[in-house]
């Protein structure tokens, strides 16, 4: 005589042959924080390309390179968390200046 093991044990034949639900929906999460972040980024380096020196001061621009900055580092993280390593695509595309990317990861006091 053989025994059957349950129904509950068996391991399912649904998620062998597509995605897996959970983590299509992982998926999708990164991608639309991944977006997010990109418009974090255009939005503070065109805050910091509009900068004049006549209509602000160099403490402004000093505070407009650490937010961009801050936004290019955290949209880098996010890229990572989807497995995409290389930055320098994402660098030439949104036209990141060297002044930006010199203080990623800084720590401001």
């Amino acid at each position: 005589m053989s025994v059957r093991p349950p129904q509950s044990f068996r391991q399912s034949n649904q998620n062998t042959g597509g995605f897996n639900v959970l983590e299509y929906e992982l998926m999708a999460a990164r991608a639309d924080s991944l977006g997010r972040h990109g418009l974090k980024v255009e939005a503070a380096l065109a805050n910091l390309k509009a900068w004049t020196v006549e209509r602000q001061s160099p403490e402004e621009r000093e505070r407009l390179v650490n937010e961009a900055s801050d936004a290019v580092w955290a949209f880098f993280v996010q890229r990572e968390i989807c497995g995409l390593r290389n930055n320098r695509d994402a660098i030439q595309r949104y036209g990141i200046p060297n002044e930006v990317l010199a203080r990623l990861g800084a720590v401001r006091r």
